[in-house]
């Protein structure tokens, strides 16, 4: 006998010890020893291996049992068979333990076995399931039942297969007066419609019907007298508290876990089958709101747990089309909802009132839900929620998670509700909220300083006019949130939401405090020297400064601005950011009154945050320096050195962001704007352009493209703040432009100062601009020709009734020079105002289709985009002439038109909107345009992209190359723009596509060209996450072209980039792999559990696994893909 044989015999002995923890060792010692691939089974060690197994199931300790269960549902491919053929016949004993834990190991068996054992497995099941009226044992019945049950959850995305014969049979065995059954049976139901929902879907009419006939199912209880009871119901609650005191109860009554098991299967239903969501609105929404009246608890539970998942299938999709559309749309699915919404209240207002805690978080949890939903809904029936609140607020007998809750739902619908819904019922809701805020448990202050912080910002808004007098409730409000914030010994939490409560309350109603207002001051100066409360004290000093209330804050602002001073040399970079803001707030508020001395303090600090190193800080800091500017100029004369130089330096980066940029601009209109001016206009144009002039004239721009961009704006900003130099600054551009000794970066600025100065003042220089333009065009630098291009058009766009048609005319005059004037017309055309475009429309459209059949691919696309922002004028005029070409037109000009719509296509809304959705109905483009405009027309696109992603032979041709033969594929390009858009309608309309007909057409791509397969191999990753029971469905389909990716080799011999490409393809897919594994259940799948042997056994594929996995854990957002 060998080593290994020796010692698994030796622990099978050890197996039957009277010693439990002996027996449970051995179990796991033995099957990690079968975990290694070094051992080797023969049939008759399996047969002992598998008997002992069995024999634990029915062991005396739960543990040693426990282990049995595990290992008998674990991977031991090696006796799946033993295991089977020695479990099915345990479904039949006598004992009902034994019988349960054979239905959990076969389910885990299920998941893990081949595909033939499965086979085998559901056919054994099957043929036990007998017709209607043959006899057999109930308890053999169920426990079948309860094994296709346990199949479905642990592997139902086999089961689909089988569904067709399997889900009938069960049907009927729901009508037998067995209510164990029943349960059994509808358990089985909702696990297949959560992992089979598309094979599911032929019998979803019936299930349905079997749940609203179950969940109903009550034959001990008679509802009846409860609703005559309703209607009678006085508000004297001390007679409904009798009344469910004596509520029907009987242990023997196993009809509750019928209705439960119907109302989880509703809810699998309304969560597998979103595209049937209209339906359930219709039939299911009133039968689950009719059962809110449910007497046991646990059911209560899962029936508002199904009215939930309806209300969050509802939710509106993001797109902003559809969220101003649905809800005015008769027969929409928020329409139905907004007509149920006064049922819901109804039957919901004894719920609010119920002795039983988990059903009043169940009606909050449901409100909240139906608010976020539908907001403004609930806004009438206030009287029954304020009640509802109240009740539980001042509901002290139970645990705190109630009242938490309930202030939570309150906070909710103050953001959801209209704040004259609350005025009324303020004098109701006040008193246990304050009660709440002096509540000695933290986490209920906490909570409560937040609602009270949402009371005051509805109910006093600072951008509407006040509609209620805050006189009988400010004295409370402000008494019960000093007691919070004087005191010392508090949670962290509640010092901060203290702080943030006292900032609202100054800020909306410091006009009312009174005597109260110069202490909370002066304990948010406190609180600003605190280390653990600065961030909340600065956050709430900016709300008190941008109040539009103007509170005098003379008595703290000495004290407070050079502790705001010293915020800014912290790393916390929240804190920096916080103090920026506030400053910038108090500067704007408080203005001249702010101390000198404090403000020169706080100055000190600024030219170290003017830095490349954090450009957010570096914008507020500009923006704080230039409220500065205008509100105390002499301050800043000691600093403005300092920080020119950064801004300088800032100026010069190559990734200045555009808030930047914007707040730069305005820092330098502030400092030539005061009387007098900070810094001379003259001195600093000379201090913006000194990078460029200051080189040397041969040396090319020097500077990053960008910074030339960011220069010009500079200098735009300048003279549009200083009207009177803006003519003798366009003058000297021109000069520069025109000079021979310029250097190239020197005519570069020029032209783009020009173009962002705009129209220059006088007949004269403007031919002399024109003329310099025109000449610069023929530059022997591509940079001078780009900038003078711009120029010419933005410079036309201010003045078109003298530019324009001299543009048009040079456009035809100068064939040669066309590509730069068309770039010249686009920038007119996307800068001009749209009705002064109007008179010179059927011009440019002329020029434009002359040209749309040029022999240069850039130059049609330039046309292109032209045309696109020429339709945008006039869409109702232009529109169907556009249509027209692209039905009559040459193939060029077909292809320009089409490539012309994705310049018609805008992320805000546009006129042109509804003008496009016909549009795009008609012409499918291989451009994703916005979710908004495609939803509706999916049903019609779809067939045509999904034809598109087929490889056509006719298409593909050989090219001679010499000795050798190459293969061009000239449909490529248009397969792999198909899937890119299949790509963009994964992210933006998830919800309207056929997930099983989708992954049909990605299967495909996971087998074409290199490009295709990366594609594919993204959206695979991504529907991992997203759809994961679909995916896990054909997992063994995908598998293989996974798998031969990864172990493909590059022929000996090929170049370079052939092994790169090969390299990054397998990343890929591996990325495709490890997306696939993070899915639950598919580590179950044999296909699956082959191939991560294999990786692991592969030392290449090994180190590319874990490297990947490596970056997934740094950066998780890898699943992105770029489109443009």
């Amino acid at each position: 006998m060998s080593t290994a044989a020796f010692h698994i015999s030796s622990l099978l002995e050890k197996m039957t010890s009277s010693d439990k923890d002996f027996r449970f060792m051995a179990t796991s010692d033995l099957m990690s020893e079968l975990q290694k691939d070094s051992i080797q089974l023969d049939e008759d060690s399996e047969r002992k291996v598998v008997k002992m197994l069995l024999r634990l199931l029915e062991d005396k300790n739960g543990e040693v049992q426990n282990l049995a269960v595990k290992w008998l549902g674990a991977p031991l491919g090696a006796f799946h068979a033993s295991l089977l053929h020695c479990l099915l016949p345990q479904l039949s004993s006598p004992r009902l333990a034994v019988r349960k834990r054979a239905v959990g190991a076969l389910g885990h068996l299920a998941a893990a076995c081949s595909t033939d054992l499965f086979t085998e497995l559901a056919d054994h099941l099957l043929d036990r399931l007998p017709g209607p009226r043959a006899p057999t044992s109930p308890a053999a019945l169920r426990t079948v039942i309860q094994c296709l049950g346990s199949v479905g959850r642990q592997a139902g995305h086999r089961l689909g297969a089988h569904l067709d014969r399997l889900v009938p049979l069960v049907e009927e065995f729901c009508n037998l007066d067995d209510d164990e059954l029943r349960e059994s049976c509808l358990q089985a139901f909702e696990a297949f419609l959560r992992k089979c929902p598309k094979e599911m879907g032929p019998h979803v009419p019936n299930v349905t019907s079997l749940c609203l006939q179950y969940i109903k199912h009550d034959p001990n209880y008679n509802y009846d007298s409860d609703e005559d009871e309703e209607q009678m119901e006085t508000e004297d609650s001390e007679f409904s508290e009798q009344e469910s005191e004596d509520e029907y109860s009987d242990d023997d009554d196993m009809s509750w876990k019928v209705r439960r098991a119907a109302a989880k299967c509703l809810a699998a239903l309304i969560g597998s089958r979103p595209d049937l969501l209209h339906d359930f609105h219709c039939t299911l929404a009133p039968v689950l709101i009719r059962r809110f009246k449910e007497r046991e608890e646990n059911v209560k539970a899962d029936v508002f747990g199904a009215y939930i998942v309806l209300l969050r299938q509802t939710r509106p999709p993001k797109g902003w089309l559809e969220g101003v559309e649905e809800p005015t749309q008769t027969g929409s699915n928020l329409h139905i909802l907004r007509g149920q919404v006064p049922l819901v209240i109804k039957a919901l207002q004894r719920q609010l009132k119920d002795r039983s805690i988990r059903a009043r978080q169940g009606c909050f949890s449901l409100l909240t839900e139906l608010a976020g939903v539908l907001p403004g809904s609930l806004a009438e029936h206030m009287p029954v929620l304020v009640a509802g609140i109240v009740f539980s607020l001042a509901d002290r007998s139970s645990s705190s998670t109630i009242r938490m809750d309930a202030l939570a739902f309150l906070q909710g619908l103050l953001g959801t509700e209209p704040a004259e819904a609350f005025h009324t019922h303020l004098p109701t809701l006040l008193p246990p909220v304050m009660a709440c805020v002096a509540d000695p448990f933290y986490k209920i202050a906490a909570e409560a300083l937040l609602v009270l912080q949402e009371l005051v910002k509805a109910l006093w808004p600072l951008d509407r006019p006040r509609t209620l007098d805050p006189e009988p409730y400010i004295g409370e409000m402000s008494a019960a949130t000093l007691a919070r914030l004087r005191a010392t010994d508090l949670d962290q939490e509640v010092k901060e939401r203290a702080i943030s409560c006292m900032g609202h309350l100054v800020g909306h109603l410091g006009d009312r405090l009174g005597d109260d207002l110069e202490p909370s001051l002066l304990l948010l100066l406190d609180r600003l020297r605190n280390e653990i409360t600065r961030l909340s004290a600065v956050k709430a000093l900016t709300l008190v400064a941008v109040s539009p209330l103007r509170i005098d804050l003379q008595l703290i602002l000495a004290e407070a601005l050079p502790i705001l001073a010293s915020f800014l040399r912290k790393n916390q970079r929240a804190l920096r950011l916080a103090t920026l803001a506030a400053l910038d707030a108090l500067a704007r508020s408080q203005g001249l009154s702010l101390p000198p001395p404090a403000v020169r303090t706080v100055l000190a600090e600024l030219p170290a945050l003017v830095s490349e190193s954090d450009m957010h800080v570096a914008q507020l800091a500009v923006d704080f320096l230039a409220t500065v500017t205008h509100a105390q100029p002499a301050s800043l004369a000691e600093v403005s050195g300092p920080v020119l130089s950064e801004l300088l330096r800032l100026l010069r980066s190559p990734l200045l962001p555009a808030g930047v940029l914007a707040a730069a601009e305005g820092f330098l209109q502030a400092l030539v704007g005061t009387r007098p001016p900070c810094v001379n206009y003259a001195e600093l144009i000379s201090l913006l352009t000194a990078p460029v002039y200051n080189q040397p004239v041969d040396s090319g721009p020097g500077l990053h493209k960008q910074v030339f961009h960011s220069l010009a704006r500079c200098v735009a900003a300048l003279a549009a703040a200083c009207p009177q130099e803006a003519a003798g600054t366009a003058k000297r551009l021109v000069c520069d432009a025109r000079s021979p000794s310029s250097s190239t970066g020197v005519k570069v600025l020029a032209f783009l100062s020009l173009a962002e100065v705009g129209q220059v003042a006088g007949p004269g220089p403007q031919r002399e601009l024109k003329a310099v333009l025109l000449e610069a065009l023929g530059s022997p630098s591509e940079d001078v020709r780009a900038a003078a291009s711009y120029a010419l058009g933005r410079v036309g766009a201010g003045n078109l009734p003298d530019f324009l048609p001299f543009l048009l005319g040079q456009i035809e005059a100068e064939p040669r020079r066309q590509y730069l004037l068309l770039h010249s017309l686009r920038e007119a055309l996307g800068a001009a105002p749209p009705d002064s475009l109007k008179p010179y429309a059927e011009d440019i459209w002329a020029l434009l289709f002359q040209r749309c059949e040029g022999a240069e691919e850039g130059t049609r696309g330039v046309v292109a985009e032209c045309i696109g922002k020429l339709v945008l004028v006039n869409p109702p005029f232009l529109l169907p002439r556009f249509r027209k070409q692209l039905a009559a037109g040459q193939p060029h000009t077909r292809s320009t038109v089409i490539t012309a719509v994705k310049f018609l296509i805008s992320d805000q809304p546009h006129p042109i909107d509804p003008l496009l959705k016909s549009f795009i109905g008609e012409h499918t483009s291989p451009l994703p345009p916005p979710p908004s405009l495609v939803r509706d027309l999916l049903d019609d696109i779809l067939p045509l992209l999904y034809q598109e992603t087929k490889i056509r032979r006719d298409l593909i041709r050989e090219v001679e190359m010499g000795p050798f033969k190459h293969t061009v594929d000239d449909g490529l390009d248009v397969r792999k723009a198909a899937f890119e858009c299949m790509y963009s309608l994964l992210e933006s309309c998830l919800g309207q596509l056929d997930i099983c007909e989708f992954l049909n057409h990605l299967e495909d791509g996971l087998k074409d060209h290199y490009d295709i397969r990366m594609l594919t191999f993204i959206m695979l990753a991504r529907l991992a996450t997203l759809c994961p029971v679909p995916v896990l469905q054909r997992v063994d389909r995908l598998i293989e072209p996974l798998r031969a990716t990864c172990t493909a080799k590059v022929k000996a011999g090929s170049v370079k980039q052939e092994f790169e490409k090969q390299d990054e393809l397998k990343r890929s897919a591996m990325r495709a792999v490890a997306a696939l594994l993070t899915i639950p259940e598919v580590g179950k799948s044999p296909i699956m559990a082959d191939f991560s042997s294999q990786i692991r056994s592969n030392p290449e594929l090994t180190t590319l696994f874990e490297s990947i996995q490596k970056d997934s854990a740094s950066a998780p957002s890898t699943d992105s893909m770029e489109l443009s």
